[in-house]
Formats: C-alpha cells, sequence, structure tokens
C-alpha cells in the first residue's frame, strides 16, 4: 500500500500544528513543510519585547527547529524553500530552493497556511523603512538599536505591533513618534476604550499623531526628515511601519483556489479550499465572525493554531469543524493591560444589530485586601435575547481574568443573565464576592426591570437643560476637583432630606464617581416619584471620554524634566512623618482618607500615601492646590500610585528649617524658588467684527504654539463668531427671533470694524489673505479646537440673545463669568478684543 503525503506550504502557527497534530493521528503518511523563510516555527508575538530587551535571549523565541521536528515527529522540514507555483491538476508543486535550483513535489493532501505580509506604506521619498513581522526583522532593528545611533524613532501603525514597538523602544530609551492614520490607536476597542491606552502611552512620553500619516520622507545623511499630511515635520533616525498585514497569496492566482477580495483564501467550515484535497489556515483565510455571522479577517495566533487541528482531523478522517473567530485579544501597554472579544459597538452598529451597553469600575479583587486596582470595563448585549456580543477590559490586573470569562459566555452563546449568575472563584485576594461579570449582569437585570435607566456621556451634549436636572451625588472632597457643566450638588447621604429642593416636573440624571451612588440615588428618587436616569460610568467616564492624544516636542519634556522637583527629605529630629496604605479603596475613600490625615498634621510634616484607584493620580494633584497644600512628588507604579504632600503651602514654610527639596541635578533649592507658574492665556472676546476675531484666533494659535493654556471666553456680539454658517432649526420665541434675525449668522457672514463697504471690505479681506497664504477665519477656529484652545460660550450672554447651543460649533465649551474668573487666575495675561 502507498504511503500518503502531505505537504505543508507555511510553518509557524498553522502550519507546523497541522504537522504535528497528524503525526500523533497517523505514522503511515509521509509530511513535508516548505518554509520560505529560515525558520520552523518562533514566537512571532515576542519579537517586539527582545528589540526592547525584556526577553533578553533571542533563542528563546525559537519555538522548533527542522532537527527537533525530524527526531520527534520523522516530519520533513524544508526551509529556505518557497512554493513557486501550484498544479491542483497534477496535484503537485514547484519548489524553489536557496540556490535557486527549483523541484517539482508531488502531493495527496496539500495545506497552504502562507501567512501573512507587512503592507508597506506607499509614501514619497522613501528608500528604508523596516518592518516587523519574522525573525529576521527583528535582527535588523535591533541591530540597530544596539548600535547606539538612534535616538529619535517613527512607528507607523496604532495597530498591536506599533503599540507594543512604540513601549519597548521606550524601554531602551529612545523618543517614539506613532503615527496612525484612524481616529485612534488599537481598532479592536471603542473609542472611549482606546483613550484610556493614549493616555498611557502619552503619561509615558510616546507622542502620537492620529488622524495623520506620512506623506513624504526625506532621507539626507543620517537624519531622516518625515512630513506629515497635518504639516507637522518630525526628525528621526528610525522608520518602523506597522499599518497592517495583507494574506501572502500572490502566489495562489493561477491555481484555481478561490481567494477573496482582499486576497484571503475561501474556505469552509473543515478548512477545505473550493479544490479537492487541498485545505488552508492561519492569517492567509477569511473566517466567520461568530457573534454577527460575517466574514472577517482576524490574523491571531489562537485561530491558526486550532485551524492546524482541525485540518489534520478531516485528512485523517476525523470530522472537526471551525466554528468562527471571536476575536480575544489582550495586550500590554506600559503598565497597564486592554483585552477585549467579541465585536465593540462600531461593528455592532455597521451591521445593524440591536445593542445595549454597561459600564462599570469594578476592583480587581476585594478592595480590603491590599493591591487591589481598578478597572475599566464595557459590555454590549443584545437588546431582545441579552446575549452577550462582546466585552472590553482596561486594568492593572485581573484583566485576563475577566475577558477570559466574557469570551467563554460568548462562545456559548451566554447571556447577561447568566452573567448574573455566575458562580467564580473567590477569596480576598483575587476577586471580590461579586465579580465584575456578575456586576455587569446585575446592572443589565436592573435595567430590564425598569428599575434602572441609564444614559452615557455622549448623551449629555443632547440633553434638554430646560427640562432636565443634572444632579451630583458625590461627597463635597470630590466636587472641590471639578463636576460637570451646568450639574446641581447635593451628597448622597443627604438626598432624602433635601428632596424639596428637586423639580418633580423635570426629569434627573444623576451621577457619582463610577455609577454605584448614582444607582442608590436614583432608587432614592424613583421611589419618591421622580422621573430619573443614571450616567453609566459617572464622573470616571466624564472625566476621560474625548481624551486627545498628545504630540509634543521632545527638547520641550527633556527641559521639563529637568526641573522637576524628585526628592524631599525632612530631618528625623523635627517635623513628622506619616505613612499611610489606601490601596484598595475606591473614590472618594483616598481623598478622604488624605484630607483625615492631613487634619492632623502640623504644618510642614510629610504625608506619603499609597493608592490604587487609578483617578488618585490627578485628583490628589488638584486636592492639594485648592486646599494650599503641596504635593512634592507622585509617582505609578504597575497600578500602585505614591503620593507625597506636605501639609500647608511650601512657599510660606521657607522658614522651617527641617524641609529640604532637591532637583534632578540634585542641587538643594530654596523654598522661595519653587511655585507655580502661571502659564496661562485668556482673552474676552466681546466684539463680532471679522477683523478683531481673526487678530484674536491669531493670538490664541501663537499662544497655544507657545506651550500656554488658552481660553477665549465669548459673549454678547463675540458669540456670533461661533454660530453655524448654516441655519438651525431650534424653538425660540419673538424676540429671540428678530435677534437672530438681525445678528451675523457665523463667521462667514461677519463685517469689518472699519471700511466694510457693504461687505466688499470684508470680501476684499478674505481675497488678500488667500493670496498671502494666510489662513481664514475658519481654519484659524478649527486650528485652535484642535491645539487644545478652550472655546467657552457665555451662557448669560447666550441667555440674553436669544442664541441656543445647537447654533453653535461643536468642539467649544459653556460656562459663565465663574469660569471665566477660574481660568484668569491662572492667567499671566488678560486681553479684552
Amino acid at each position: 500500500m502507498n504511503r500518503k503525503k502531505v505537504l505543508i506550504i507555511g510553518g509557524v502557527a498553522t502550519g507546523a500544528s497541522t504537522a504535528a497534530r497528524l503525526r500523533r493521528l497517523r505514522e503511515d503518511i509521509d509530511i513535508v513543510i516548505f518554509e520560505k523563510s529560515d525558520y520552523i516555527s518562533f514566537a512571532n508575538c515576542g519579537l517586539p519585547y527582545h528589540i526592547g530587551e525584556v526577553i533578553k535571549e533571542r533563542d528563546k523565541l525559537l519555538l522548533q527547529t527542522p532537527e527537533k521536528m525530524y527526531d520527534r515527529f520523522r516530519i520533513d522540514v524544508r526551509v529556505k524553500s518557497e512554493v513557486l507555483r501550484i498544479d491542483t491538476d497534477s496535484k503537485n508543486v514547484e519548489i524553489r530552493k536557496e540556490d535557486n535550483s527549483t523541484y517539482i513535489e508531488n502531493y495527496d493532501y496539500l495545506v497552504i497556511a502562507p501567512g501573512s505580509k507587512p503592507v508597506i506604506p506607499n509614501i514619497r521619498g522613501i528608500n528604508k523603512i523596516y518592518t516587523l513581522r519574522n525573525i529576521k526583522d527583528m535582527d535588523k532593528i535591533k541591530k540597530e538599536i544596539d548600535s547606539g545611533n538612534v535616538k529619535n524613532a517613527v512607528v507607523v501603525g496604532g495597530g498591536y505591533i506599533g503599540v507594543e514597538v512604540c513601549e519597548n523602544l521606550k524601554h531602551r530609551g529612545i523618543n517614539v513618534n506613532l503615527v496612525e492614520a484612524a481616529p485612534h490607536i488599537l481598532a479592536p476597542f471603542d473609542s472611549e476604550i482606546s483613550e484610556l491606552l493614549e493616555m498611557e502611552m502619552n503619561d509615558n512620553d510616546v507622542s502620537i499623531n492620529l488622524n495623520d500619516k506620512i506623506i513624504e520622507i526625506d532621507e539626507r545623511k543620517d537624519i531622516i526628515n518625515i512630513k506629515l499630511e497635518s504639516g507637522k515635520e518630525i526628525k528621526s533616525d528610525i522608520i518602523i511601519s506597522a499599518i497592517g498585514v495583507m494574506p501572502d497569496t500572490e502566489f495562489l492566482k493561477e491555481t484555481g483556489i478561490e481567494l477573496g477580495e482582499r486576497g484571503h483564501i475561501l474556505v469552509d467550515k473543515y478548512m477545505r479550499t473550493n479544490i479537492n484535497d487541498v485545505y488552508a489556515g492561519g492569517d492567509a483565510v477569511a473566517v466567520k465572525d461568530f457573534v454577527n455571522g460575517s466574514t472577517t479577517y482576524i490574523p491571531l495566533a489562537g485561530p491558526a493554531n486550532r485551524q492546524g487541528r482541525i485540518i489534520a482531523d478531516n485528512i485523517s478522517g476525523l470530522e472537526s469543524v471551525y466554528n468562527g473567530t471571536l476575536g480575544t485579544s489582550i495586550i500590554k501597554v506600559f503598565d497597564i493591560t486592554a483585552a477585549s472579544t467579541g465585536n465593540n459597538e462600531r461593528i455592532l452598529k455597521n451591521k445593524g444589530i440591536e445593542y445595549k451597553k454597561v459600564y462599570l469600575y469594578p476592583m480587581s479583587h476585594a478592595g480590603y485586601y491590599p493591591g487591589a486596582t481598578g478597572l475599566s470595563i464595557k459590555v454590549l448585549y443584545e437588546r431582545e435575547s441579552k446575549r452577550v456580543l462582546g466585552a472590553q477590559c482596561v486594568g492593572n490586573e485581573g484583566v485576563d481574568k475577566f475577558i477570559d470569562v466574557l469570551a467563554t459566555v460568548i462562545k456559548l452563546k451566554g447571556t447577561m443573565n447568566d452573567l448574573r449568575e455566575l458562580e467564580l472563584a473567590y477569596a480576598p485576594p483575587y476577586l471580590s464576592a461579586k465579580s465584575p461579570a456578575n456586576m455587569a449582569g446585575f446592572i443589565a437585570e436592573n435595567e430590564s426591570k425598569n428599575l434602572s435607566n441609564l444614559v452615557f456621556v455622549e448623551d449629555l451634549k443632547n440633553r434638554d437643560k430646560e427640562n432636565t436636572i443634572l444632579l451630583d451625588l458625590r461627597e463635597d472632597i470630590e466636587v472641590e476637583n471639578g463636576m460637570i457643566e451646568g450639574a446641581i450638588h447635593i451628597p448622597l447621604n443627604s438626598l432624602r432630606d433635601r428632596l424639596n429642593e428637586l423639580d418633580k416636573g423635570k426629569e434627573i440624571w444623576v451621577y457619582c464617581a463610577v455609577g454605584v451612588r448614582g444607582w442608590i440615588g436614583e432608587r432614592i428618587l424613583k421611589n419618591s416619584g421622580f422621573n430619573v436616569k443614571n450616567l453609566s460610568g459617572g464622573y470616571k467616564a466624564f472625566k476621560t471620554f474625548g481624551y486627545k492624544a498628545k504630540s509634543f516636542d521632545f527638547k520641550e519634556i527633556d527641559s521639563v524634566n529637568s526641573e522637576e522637583i524628585v526628592d524631599m527629605n525632612l530631618n528625623n529630629n523635627s517635623g513628622k512623618t506619616k505613612e499611610v496604605n489606601l490601596q484598595g479603596l475606591c473614590c472618594p475613600g483616598p481623598l478622604m482618607q488624605i484630607k483625615m490625615y492631613m487634619d492632623e498634621l502640623n504644618e510642614g510634616d510629610k504625608l506619603i500615601a499609597t493608592a490604587t484607584d487609578s483617578g488618585f493620580f490627578k485628583d490628589v494633584e488638584a486636592w492639594a492646590k485648592r486646599t494650599g497644600n503641596t504635593l512634592v512628588d507622585i509617582s505609578k507604579d504597575k497600578g500602585i500610585i505614591k503620593a507625597q504632600l506636605i501639609k500647608g503651602n511650601i512657599n510660606n514654610l521657607k522658614n522651617l528649617e527641617n524641609i529640604k527639596i532637591y532637583n534632578n541635578d540634585k542641587r538643594e533649592v530654596a523654598a522661595t524658588e519653587i511655585k507655580a507658574e502661571k502659564n496661562g492665556q485668556t482673552m474676552v472676546v466681546f466684539s463680532g467684527d471679522l477683523d478683531k476675531a481673526i487678530a484674536a484666533f491669531i493670538i490664541a494659535n501663537g499662544a497655544a504654539a507657545m506651550g500656554k493654556n488658552v481660553t477665549m471666553f465669548f459673549t454678547f456680539w463675540g458669540l456670533n463668531i461661533l454660530r453655524k454658517n448654516e441655519k438651525v432649526k431650534v424653538n425660540k420665541n419673538f424676540i429671540e427671533k428678530m435677534f437672530g434675525k438681525m445678528m451675523p449668522r457665523g463667521s462667514k457672514k461677519l463685517s469689518l470694524s472699519k471700511m466694510n463697504m457693504g461687505g466688499i471690505g470684508a470680501k476684499m479681506i478674505r481675497d488678500i489673505m488667500n493670496k498671502k497664504n494666510v489662513q481664514s477665519l475658519e481654519e484659524l477656529i478649527k486650528n485652535a479646537i484642535d491645539n487644545g484652545v478652550k472655546i467657552v460660550a457665555c451662557t448669560m450672554s447666550m441667555d440674553v440673545m436669544g442664541i441656543k447651543e445647537q447654533e453653535l460649533i461643536d468642539g467649544i465649551e459653556y460656562g459663565g463669568v465663574g469660569y471665566y474668573l477660574g481660568e484668569a487666575e491662572d492667567s499671566n495675561s488678560n486681553l479684552f478684543i
């Protein structure tokens, strides 16, 4: 009896796992693997970490060798062997060897697993750009880094590989600019989750350029000058492209094997192609999305290995089926971890699937056990059936556990009710008695039974302010650090006694820090006859929503760091140091404890506190500033935040001999040298004249470019600059309608303060600006918003003049004179235009 022969094109995940499983099932067949690279099986997910020297030994990445495969499995592995042609009629393949000679090999079964290849960007002036897909690529990049000549790097593409490369280059002390053409990094995550990861990268000094791409590269000597579509120019020593992959299937086009639009191999549930005895798997195949049933492309190691096993089963006569891909994935981003499974919100919207969502911010394990850190979770489920459709999670620990639980529930077509009833392993060091998965189920149950009605941060902009009340239920100490514009404040514990202050004729939107107290307040109010909704995710979701990833100049960062206060010592013979552990406490617990301990100290005493609530990092700084205390140092390591404070303002403590402060060069400085530098620029824009509006925005953009925090406060006629150019339908009374008709609608209708000449002067100015290549007023406004200039519309003036929010341009804020004066207090210059 003739032995059957199985040829496998490609090693690594699918090819190697097919061969190994096939041998375990059958000894009576010949198995040959053709791999065009030098390595049959390597850990491609570990490549960035060897560049960063997190994985120090290169050999750790080599999982199998041809010799080991033959010794254990009697598998014939031929590296540096490229398959050039497949003849499916004659059932043979043509192979090119390393010496360029070719030969023919016959098969009974053929397995195609060529994987993917990197997409190379089409950029003018490009001569050399690095990609990272295999060991050879890794060796080239690491050699360049090890030379010591790379100080600045540009990474193109904010997917998994791009983000991992950024982190590992930072480990090597390199300045990194990430360029991503999409609005956010890491496409499997929804925007509000990606923003948390962008924040973490910015906090670790990675410059992020979103909605941008490289259009030109000029290589001169050792410096590469990179021009972005936005106009920004970056100097770099190396460019690493990670903009994505495409199936490596060019050699299949004349074989009769059916390919999809993007070149992916089309297979059935048995991983069979349209040609008899030909199978395919791995990155090169199109698969079924397990959640929505559509065709998708998900290049992940786990699915690729499973597909190899299924192919081997079917060749051996053991019927085995691949039911689709969930896309479960996880990534480390500096000190935090992010993971997702199933469909995100964008996919569900695109597929027209009716869904609901919940947000929650639990601790990774019991809060009273040391080391608990916060999780940020989003779960999506089908509106009618409550079937879980997807989940995303970010945190320091416990992220993998939560996502794995949700992935299992989705795979078993479980519902939010199933989450509620899950019985998971609990002990204080590992989990809470009510796990995050349980809590997600509880939130959905409360909403399904009409016990709770959720609204979301994105709903705030469309809130009917005349008929709704925004109610902040947090404690006084939390509100001191900020609240949502337009909210009123009643602490939860005072709510029952102050119900008479609320109008039952209006809908009430409640919020707390993360939503738990909001739920309690919602029930109190509903049981008292109020119409109530709870802001899902609370103030935490509001504060992080819409985070603008920062692109910066590394020279500026180095300059700031060189002046940073990094150490403070108190002599043991005078003063007092108190150390407190606030780990595991949820907001507002850490701040309340800080206040309690600071009240017990004397001026000049030091408090060292560690906490794990993620909001504490920003909250304690704002609290110290508002309460007249001094935050000397704050650091974050793997979710543990350490803050060092002195009671009192350091400038008022200069006569206390027990205080010594050092800067980065270890030079002792006097307390009088340490002061908060005002770096703000505020301006009141009262005029609605075109020339004055242009001047105001030129000044604002210039100040922003110099690193100033700019606030523009538009009042009375200045509000016309912010009006939309198109007509907006809004309900107005007679007087408001008259005002609207008499005033110019938007920046394009503004007149000059002098020589307007019935509008001719304004047109002449705009024409001259265009010919002189000066940005138009509309472009200046857009640039100001993009550069972080706060544009504030005076709500009092809006009421007087009958202007509604819907009539004003997007990207602006609303506030009163108190808001403006608060900004002006931190400003070193104030203009009236």
